[in-house]
């Protein structure tokens, strides 16, 4: 994945520099009540100085007190700083205050730990970090950490976002840029008014934003984007230096274009892997069908691996060095898949993207580095087949719900350009299941259960398959199931592999006493593994919009075989349910000695005003209700 430089330093602001204020009284007496609520961590205070010296040099400060008011709040006790080739760290000190606020230990050199920041799966890495945490657990206590890094260039700007995450508070909070005067500096701020102060001295220009008694943000159920909730701003350059590369940040189009030179002549690749394009694809025809052969060829040949060596964080490794090691990041494989797909005569386009499930928000108005992940593009007469090039066994033309349905920039010698990634629709999200089942008159279950998940319903399942052993799989498949006394006779997965991916799952159980008996009366609950767990409490006092980011359906139906000799008595009357969040349907009938049972659910994508909550919470209790209903059943007199 791309090293996230711009969130990086922002992570640096959380987490970690020298500037104006001094020691401050941190009694936990002196914090407002106000922001004691709903906190695990009040800031008591943060000054943030950001310093461009020159467009080939700048300077991070950095100093803040926390208050960890419990357990919860012990991990934003720890500074954490990277550093590389594009970063020096040049001090680093901490305190340790208790209740009253009396300091009671300092940060010795000693104490700190440089370790390796390579991930578990990165060969490649220059990036160290150095770590300290004052391991204290008398509550409530505060620790002030200050520290400065000077950073190659001037590209990585941070974001301020005082209130860092959920749960904390803040007393105050500050950030100074100081920049030359013909230096541009781009500003936007959200869910925050105030314009920053600017000033002029000699021959600079400084700019300074502040925040005061902030209360703690609670999140709540399907909630919106953080960029939703909290206030922050977002800082970038217009023009910019890094190392021996210049760029024009101002527009998408300038930004492209900065990207595009990093990768320019680096699709060079070795004769024998040409030789082997054009002997798995010049005797194919259909573009599409040679985007997939090449794609599984690259899929087969390499690995991904984190590479991360001074401008590595951005700059991939030219298509030979892969075609050698046979390894690559996101940013490597996406461009030697440009590579092959170019030796085809097929174009293509490098794609920066922010990845992740729920990481769908881009701030569109503001162009900046706000990507953590490359995938390419490559646009046809009548199509666009999407590749995510460090998956190995993701098929050609899906995304999956990591990189689906956002603003992506592709790039291309033009420069960079918004466009969006496809978004998979309730029709496409699918989960169909069958259930062919059988009860005994000492209520004894056996089941054959034959599910089709597609899509996004697909994804988890297929990083399940790939990833884990059938033991660990039975696992995970047994804490999805609500059956008491229940045993899994066995189970299996056939995948499907095309731009709409789907698995198919076929399980056979046994369950104990899954059906109760009372006297003469057989209690069954026709809905066996499909039952909505969802469960939420009424909230009038509700702040944040419930916000979903996919559509989904799921169809059940199911054939229970019951004993002979019984008959209806009572039947759950079906439901219906119509609401802007969702649809639900649920029918239960008799027939001979079966009963047959139907369900749909739907779920709608998009965000819906705080004030409909409880409606949300009414549909969702219905649901509930409604999976769990019995059919009662009499023996007949003899």
């Amino acid at each position: 994945m791309l090293k996230k430089y711009c969130t990086g330093i922002y992570v640096l602001l959380c987490l970690s520099v020298n500037v104006l204020a001094g020691d401050g009284d941190y009694a936990v007496g002196k914090i407002p009540a106000e922001l004691l609520k709903n906190a695990d961590v009040v800031k008591r205070m943060e000054e943030v100085r950001f310093e461009v010296v020159d467009p080939g040099k700048s300077r991070l400060y950095h100093k803040y007190a926390l208050t960890i008011l419990n357990e919860n709040g012990d991990k934003y006790a720890r500074l954490v700083l990277g550093y590389d080739k594009l970063r020096e760290i040049k001090s680093m000190d901490g305190k340790l205050y208790d209740a009253d606020g009396k300091k009671i230990k300092e940060l010795k050199k000693s104490e700190v730990k440089d370790l390796s920041g390579t991930s578990d799966i990165s060969l490649m890495d220059d990036n160290r970090i150095k770590a300290h945490s004052f391991f204290h657990r008398l509550y409530p206590y505060t620790v002030e950490y200050e520290s400065e890094v000077q950073l190659v260039g001037s590209f990585f700007f941070p974001v301020w976002d005082p209130l860092d995450n959920e749960r904390i508070s803040v007393i105050q909070s500050a950030m100074t840029v100081v920049a030359p005067a013909d230096f541009g500096i781009r500003y936007k701020a959200f869910n925050y008014k105030n314009e920053p102060v600017i000033q002029n001295e000699k021959s600079s220009r400084i700019y300074r934003w502040e925040a005061k008694n902030l209360e703690a943000i609670e999140l709540e159920y399907a909630y919106p984007s953080w960029d939703y909730l909290a206030p922050m701003v977002y800082l970038a350059p217009a023009k910019f230096a890094l190392e021996k590369y210049e760029g024009d940040m101002s527009t998408w189009q300038g930004f492209g274009k900065f990207i595009y030179s990093l990768n320019e002549g680096r699709d060079k690749l070795p004769d024998a892997i040409k030789q082997k394009v054009h002997e798995l694809a010049d005797k194919v025809s259909d573009p599409k069908e040679k985007i997939s052969i090449l794609y599984r060829y690259m899929q087969e040949n390499t690995r991904y691996i984190s590479i991360q060596l001074g401008i590595g964080g951005f700059q991939p490794f030219d298509a030979a060095y892969v075609a050698a090691k046979k390894y690559g990041d996101c940013k490597a494989l996406s461009n030697y898949m440009y590579s092959l797909l170019k030796e085809a005569g097929i174009p293509a386009c490098y794609t920066l993207v922010k990845a992740g499930r729920g990481a769908t928000y881009l701030r569109e108005d503001f162009p900046s580095n706000q990507f953590n992940h490359a995938i390419l593009c490559v646009p046809l007469q009548k199509d666009t087949v999407w590749l995510e090039c460090t998956s190995q066994t993701l098929p050609a033309g899906y995304l999956s719900s990591f990189t689906a349905d956002r603003p992506v920039l592709i790039i291309n010698e033009s420069g960079g350009k918004l466009i969006r990634t496809p978004a998979y629709s309730i029709s496409q999200n699918t989960q169909v299941r069958n259930v062919t089942a059988s009860v005994n008159a000492e209520g004894f279950l056996n089941a054959d259960i034959k599910t089709s998940y597609r899509a996004v319903q697909q994804d988890n399942l297929h990083h399940l398959i790939h990833d884990l052993s059938k033991e660990k799989q039975l696992e995970y498949l047994k804490e999805e199931i609500e059956l008491p006394h229940y045993d899994v006779v066995k189970f299996d997965y056939k995948e499907h592999p095309s731009a709409l991916p789907s698995i198919e799952e076929n399980l056979a159980l046994t369950a104990l006493n899954y059906a109760s008996i009372t006297g003469k009366r057989l209690f069954v609950a026709p809905n066996i593994i499909s039952r909505s767990g969802t469960k939420l409490k009424k909230d009038e006092t509700r702040k944040y919009p419930v916000s979903f980011s996919y559509a989904y359906r799921d169809i059940d139906t199911a054939a229970i075989k019951v004993p002979a000799g019984y008959q209806p008595e009572a039947v759950p009357a079906p439901v219906n349910l119509d609401t802007k969040f969702g649809k639900y349907s649920s029918s239960i009938e008799v027939k001979g000695d079966q009963i047959l049972y139907y369900r749909s659910m739907e779920k709608f994508s998009g965000e819906f005003p705080a004030s409909d909550y409880n409606d949300l919470v009414k549909f969702y209790e219905q649901i509930y209700k409604s999976d769990r209903n019995r059919i009662v059943l009499v023996k007949k007199d003899q």
